[in-house]
């Protein structure tokens, strides 16, 4: 393993890693112990009670975080006609149709989320290994395959952003940067969690919320209780 360097080793006697605290001191000693150089992200990890293998277990949506996340997500819309129009005047970065799969097909991969109108799904589908292998391609759960292509790209705009199950059974997302004020990072971590809750699977049994940690990107984890949400 390697050595952590000086600074984290500072950071790490900041938060007893025995303990489990509230929301707003563990995001207090987050902020206190981001030492980098760089604008941190502010993550949370959510192991959850759910068994990752069976289906009717999966969690997956969406959420808009009312503070954003401190990073403006470039956006990619495949549409044609009117809608191409509507999501130009909503602020997409990219508009297009059959340009800009073949832009795609090329090696062209300078955006972070992708929206399409479903009548253009046969032919993005086209690009299913290229898009699906950065998970990048554009699904109706997660609100990127719709006509509202407007209303899709001012929340990804917003600060809206997906999460997903992994094979460990918990959710990593971002909720803010370390430069966020207190409070504002601590209603998004509030409006994460209660997304979490709300999309609890009718299958899951037990403890739903087995763990939560919050962290910077170079920081030490620091445990929250999941009493709290509860």
């Amino acid at each position: 393993m390697a050595k952590r360097g000086k600074k984290y080793q500072e950071a790490v006697k900041l938060v007893n890693s025995d303990a489990s605290y509230e929301p707003a001191e563990a995001i207090d000693l987050v902020k206190k112990a981001a030492a980098a150089k760089f604008d941190e992200t502010v993550e949370v990890a959510v192991r959850l009670g759910v068994d990752p293998k069976k289906q009717d277990q999966a969690v997956r949506g969406v959420v808009v975080l009312p503070n954003g996340t401190g990073k403006t997500k470039r956006v990619l819309v495949f549409a044609k006609g009117d809608k191409a129009k509507e999501a130009e005047a909503a602020g997409a970065d990219f508009v297009g149709d059959q340009d800009l799969i073949n832009k795609i097909q090329q090696g062209w991969f300078d955006f972070d989320v992708c929206v399409a109108t479903p009548d253009m799904m046969s032919e993005v589908g086209k690009l299913g290994r290229l898009l699906g292998g950065k998970g990048l391609m554009p699904n109706p759960k997660a609100g990127t395959v719709t006509f509202d292509v407007a209303n899709a790209v001012k929340e990804i705009k917003a600060g809206k952003i997906e999460y997903r199950l992994d094979r460990a059974g918990q959710i990593h997302a971002p909720i803010g940067k370390v430069s966020f004020g207190a409070e504002q990072l601590q209603e998004n971590f509030r409006t994460l969690v209660e997304a979490l809750v709300r999309a609890k699977p009718a299958a899951a049994k037990g403890v739903y919320l087995r763990n939560i940690a919050v962290s910077s990107t170079m920081g030490p984890s620091v445990r929250v209780n999941p009493q709290t949400f509860r």
